[in-house]
């Protein structure tokens, strides 16, 4: 049997699917991705710990390393270079709101709307909400198991944030997502659940719990975790606390090869940013699909193959067949 090799063209790749996973901010740990390993999944199913973003638009790259001369001599010429600054940026558009692209676009701290208590005093980011419900043992990342009274004060179609009470502690708060970095003690016992992202949507309910559309981020609850219902959510421009997240941006060509960009540290660069898209060529109608504007700035990792400093990993898996 003859086997057609072919010289590969430049890849032809229609859009860019993003995926981004939480770095451990306590530890600064990032996600890192094999593409040796990993590089063959499904583009619907990432590999854990891995969330889909869907496909994104306006993805740009921007290189801002310098490297310099050392000279020597009289006169002086260059003997070598040196990398003198480490830098990259990343920039896009997300297709859809969601709670975590909210978050990726903003540069703060991105909270939940916790349902008000009845009678709350109005506030910019959401009143005193009212009062959670304990989450019971048997639970799962699908299914929060509650008291029957408690069950029923949610509906299908709800959303609900998971977490633990908030006790006085300072520093990164939140599971299995720092949702916010706390600088000197509060008072609010909601305020981990206002930061959190362990969130999901209420698919159905009965009288021993409420079953989950999706699993929640934090799998299992953990034991003393507390639940409220969410109306939506909010961020602020501002503030000292910056989104940080692992990301990975892939480009499929049309003969199956795959391009990798793995940013193992970004940070969210600016402040809320939105781009309107007119939904006709010549603007009659007024109406503009609203999208998320994200630009983030690359942190440098230390890889332990050999000590150096990066910012970011490109990957390329060849097509079957193709000459390399």
């Amino acid at each position: 049997m003859t086997t057609n090799w072919y010289s590969a063209p430049a890849p032809v790749a229609r859009r860019v699917r993003g995926y981004f996973a939480p770095v451990n901010r306590t530890g600064q740990t990032p996600v890192l991705f094999d593409p040796a390993e990993q590089g063959g999944f499904s583009l619907d199913a990432p590999p854990a710990p891995w969330i889909s973003l869907g496909w994104i638009q306006e993805f740009t790259r921007k290189a801002g390393s310098k490297s310099a001369a050392v000279l020597t001599g009289i006169p002086s010429s260059p003997l070598e270079q040196v990398r003198e600054t480490l830098e990259a940026q990343v920039s896009l558009e997300f297709l859809s709101w969601t709670k975590l692209t909210m978050a990726l676009a903003t540069g703060a701290q991105h909270m939940n709307l916790l349902a008000p208590a009845s009678g709350a005093t109005a506030a910019a980011d959401g009143a005193q909400a009212a009062s959670a419900v304990t989450v019971q043992s048997g639970s799962t990342a699908t299914f929060i198991a509650l008291a029957s009274a408690d069950a029923a004060k949610f509906s299908a179609g709800s959303i609900i944030a998971l977490d633990a009470d908030y006790t006085g502690q300072t520093g990164f708060v939140g599971s299995p997502v720092s949702g916010a970095y706390v600088r000197t003690a509060l008072t609010d016992v909601d305020y981990i659940r206002r930061v959190t992202f362990n969130v999901a949507l209420v698919s159905q309910t009965s009288t021993t719990g409420l079953t989950l559309a999706g699993p929640l981020p934090g799998g299992a609850p953990a034991a003393g975790s507390k639940l409220q219902a969410v109306t939506g959510f909010v961020d602020r421009e501002g503030g000292s606390f910056y989104q940080e997240w692992s990301a990975l941006f892939v480009m499929e060509g049309s003969q199956g090869e795959r391009i990798f960009f793995h940013y193992p540290r970004l940070q969210t660069a600016s402040s809320s940013q939105e781009a309107a898209l007119p939904l006709d060529s010549k603007q009659k109608s007024g109406q503009a699909r609203v999208l998320l504007k994200g630009q983030f700035l690359a942190l440098p990792v230390t890889d332990p193959l050999d000590g150096e400093r990066v910012v970011c990993y490109r990957s390329f898996l060849p097509a079957v067949h193709a000459l390399v």
